[in-house]
């Protein structure tokens, strides 16, 4: 039975202010990855554009910064948005990929590195005929396959990695898309009002539905009763790139949350050349306040439906009594005719 292990991977570019590490590498302090520099600058990332069929090559460069020698094993990476806060994350090498991951491949699956040194590594990228266009986005990862002792209960181990962004775009038509779903917001009230403070929770959904990647800007408006403005505001928690066809559910606090109003929440995502926005309505009442009133409610409607039926027993005509009751005629036979 294998190991459960936890991929740690290191993808942001970082500012590193050590000697003969290249500014932007993707790297975790033990080790770097990142492209060969370009006859004008480093680059800190791969942004790679081909046409359906066409190959590309190009090469990474994988740096130990640690004193003895480190093993890797490397491969190309789909990327994706993670559900947790839609952070830029790559596939695992035992996941399927279906584009950067299943058209690039390094010269050398793995590769040893001396301590302090760089090695460079070639890798082809073959775009499909049949590729859809729009953006592609990816990693050449330099995964080490050691598995650490992890913590908690039951124990992961931990494998580290660390990889070169790859952002391929594929000609053909392209079309930025976004959607704003299920809007939802939920109260924490406090018994009654003045007792405690009040807070919400909003929840939405981001969907790229077009075929480029998208770099949304959110804000969040609340109306109460008679249209007042209860909360105006830019949402910092949404992802700086939204993949193509990747959908993050999200969330965002709201405190001092009015504890007894009505209105809606409306939230409004730009991208360039796309606004959309999504509502949904509130209703803020104190959860003891809510209890009292649906019981004076419940006991009013209790006494109004014995009063109807008081006075529909007082307005009915009373019945004779079987004394009162006249009895029925008989009817009387007429003298048969005699001959």
């Amino acid at each position: 039975m294998r190991k459960p292990y936890v991929l740690l991977l290191s993808l942001l570019p970082l500012l590193l202010g050590l000697p003969g590490t290249p500014a932007c590498a993707a790297d975790n302090g033990s080790w770097s990855v990142y492209p060969v520099a370009s006859e004008a600058a480093a680059r800190p990332y791969f942004s790679l554009s081909a046409e359906p069929g066409q190959t590309l090559t190009d090469k990474v460069v994988v740096q130990n910064r640690t004193g003895r020698p480190l093993t890797f094993r490397l491969y190309a990476a789909d990327a994706y948005n993670t559900a947790r806060d839609g952070g830029f994350a790559v596939r695992t090498v035992e996941e399927t990929m279906r584009g950067v991951g299943a058209w690039a491949k390094p010269a050398k699956s793995r590769v040893t590195v001396p301590g302090h040194r760089t090695v460079t590594v070639p890798f082809t990228l073959r775009v499909p005929e049949g590729a859809e266009p729009g953006d592609h986005p990816g990693a050449v990862v330099a995964l080490d396959e050691r598995i650490d002792q992890g913590s908690g209960k039951p124990a992961l181990g931990v494998r580290r990695a660390v990889g070169a962004r790859v952002y391929l775009r594929v000609g053909g038509t392209t079309l930025p898309a976004l959607s704003v779903e299920h809007v939802r917001i939920s109260h924490h009230q406090p018994p009654m009002p003045g007792l405690g403070d009040s807070t919400a929770t909003i929840s939405y959904t981001l969907r790229n539905t077009g075929n480029l990647t998208l770099h949304p800007k959110a804000e969040l408006k609340a109306r109460g009763l008679f249209g007042r403005t209860l909360l105006h505001r830019d949402l910092t928690g949404v992802p700086s790139e939204l993949l193509p066809g990747q959908r993050v559910r999200l969330t965002e606090a709201w405190r001092g949350a009015p504890q007894l109003d009505r209105g809606d929440v409306t939230l409004t995502v730009r991208a360039p050349g796309i606004r959309e926005s999504a509502s949904a309505s509130f209703f803020a009442l104190p959860w003891l306040l809510a209890t009292l009133v649906s019981g004076a409610g419940l006991v009013t409607g209790v006494l109004l439906v014995r009063a109807r039926r008081g006075r529909a027993r007082r307005s009915a005509p009373a019945r004779p009594s079987p004394r009162e009751r006249p009895t029925p005629s008989r009817p009387r036979s007429s003298p048969s005719a005699r001959p």
